[in-house]
């Protein structure tokens, strides 16, 4: 979702204050004006989302002294500095404490304009990556994304605080696009290991010399600590373990091995679906498996997840209804069959897709469910697993799905429910006892 920016000016006079917000807003640009450095630090906080545009000469704090606050504070936050003529040598400075650029008085509005917009994006990537970080190292956010009430994400969930707490190496696999590398993430995140490094590396990504140098180190120095070193005392997390070679393999179980038990880095081995049928058994040596192995979760894929798919769809269709700025598609009965027909190859990675294509499609007003599931060849109809179900069981999530939208939709309100589905309140009462739904969890 596109991060709103603002920019604070910090000026003293009220010509230039009036002037500067003038020319950003004629931009585009949210703009928000402090006659003083003590006022804006008032309002402009660590994780500030936005730029800030300051004078240097002010009276009271002047413009170095905010700087050095905002850059102790956040020394990511980009600050773009007014001096006026003469203070040139000032500005360097400023630029060397941490600065994002500076303008000399006068300046040309267009040079202000490109400077905000390069500031912007720069601070827009910086939060994401921060807020990325953080999300990525908080388990109760990262259980959160596992979504469904179906068994066996159930049972996935109650895996993953289980195993999250041990100390054995873990192999994860299952079908491409099932979030294997989200539950590696939730499996660090939940354990005692939280607090330390969580590094990553595909091994299909690189040639074998090269992995084995970013891997277990070069044989010169002055290159870079290798990821055994850096994931020390946290969890390295191997992807596409099956594209190991055999010499690989042997390196990676003799260090494995050296570490002892408990292992002072934890392993967590990702394999994805092995071609023409072999499974990730068949890709390694015995001895190497039954290590990783020592604990193990099968992904569940998409087919088998029944009204999870369901929910999954309409929490990214809104979602991308909120960041395109338009409404969410309305399933009807037969394209909420269709959805849980499919037997979705590239499961919730392919589900994301199909919810974002709908979501566009609903914006021009034209397309279908049916369309986005058709194969390559739109000859064919839409393709459809064999395992076949009885019509109640598609009635029935189709049925949850609609009490459930219609819950977030009127937040919690029972009597806008009631009113929009036409259902006495006893029989909405049953229907939601029945499919575990609770008013709590919309208001």
């Amino acid at each position: 979702m596109t991060r709103a920016m603002k920019i604070a000016i910090v000026d003293d006079e009220q010509d230039m204050r009036q002037s500067i917000s003038q020319w950003l807003a004629l931009s585009g640009f949210d703009t928000v004006a402090y006659p003083s450095a003590e006022e804006a630090l008032k309002a402009i906080q660590a994780d500030f989302a936005g730029v800030v545009v300051s004078d240097i000469k002010m009276p009271g704090m002047d413009g170095m002294a905010f700087l050095k606050r905002l850059m102790s504070m956040d020394s990511s936050l980009p600050v773009i500095m007014i001096t006026g003529h003469g203070d040139v040598p000032m500005a360097v400075e400023a630029m060397r404490l941490g600065a994002y650029d500076f303008l000399e008085k006068p300046f040309n509005p267009d040079r202000m304009i490109e400077l905000a917009k390069r500031a912007t994006q720069l601070r827009r990537l910086t939060l994401d990556n921060r807020a990325l970080r953080r999300e990525l190292s908080d388990g109760t956010v990262l259980m959160k994304k596992l979504i469904g009430s179906s068994p066996v994400m159930e049972r996935l969930r109650e895996d993953i605080l289980d195993l999250g707490q041990a100390d054995g190496h873990v192999l994860i696999d299952g079908e491409t696009g099932t979030g294997k590398t989200l539950v590696a993430h939730a499996l660090h995140a939940v354990g005692p290991r939280a607090g330390k490094k969580f590094v990553s590396i595909s091994c299909a990504a690189y040639a074998e010399d090269e992995l084995a140098t970013r891997l277990f180190g070069p044989t010169e120095e002055g290159m870079g600590l290798p990821h055994v070193e850096e994931a020390r005392g946290g969890t390295l997390c191997l992807e596409d373990i099956e594209a190991l070679s055999q010499g690989m393999q042997a390196r990676l179980l003799t260090f494995i091995n050296d570490q002892g038990t408990p292992a002072e880095t934890r392993i967590v081995a990702i394999c994805n679906e092995h071609a023409q049928g072999k499974t990730v058994e068949d890709a390694l040596r015995p001895d190497l498996y039954y290590r990783l192995a020592a604990l193990k979760i099968t992904l569940p894929p998409l087919r088998t997840r029944g009204e999870d798919i369901l929910t999954l769809f309409t929490r990214l269709t809104e979602q991308f209804a909120e960041e395109y700025g338009c409404e969410a598609p309305e399933l009807t009965a037969q394209e909420a069959a269709q959805l849980l027909q499919a037997p979705w190859p590239g499961n919730v990675r392919q589900l994301v897709n199909v919810a974002e294509r709908a979501v566009l499609q609903n914006r021009r007003g034209s397309g279908s469910i049916t369309s986005l599931l058709m194969p390559e060849d739109d000859t064919q109809a839409p393709a459809m697993t064999t395992e076949g179900k009885p019509l109640k069981e598609y009635v029935e999530a189709f049925e949850r799905m609609l009490i459930d939208n219609t819950m977030r939709r009127h937040k919690g309100s029972i009597v806008g429910v009631m009113e929009e589905l036409c259902l006495p309140r006893r029989t909405l009462n049953e229907k939601m006892a029945k499919y575990g739904l609770t008013r709590a969890d919309y208001v």
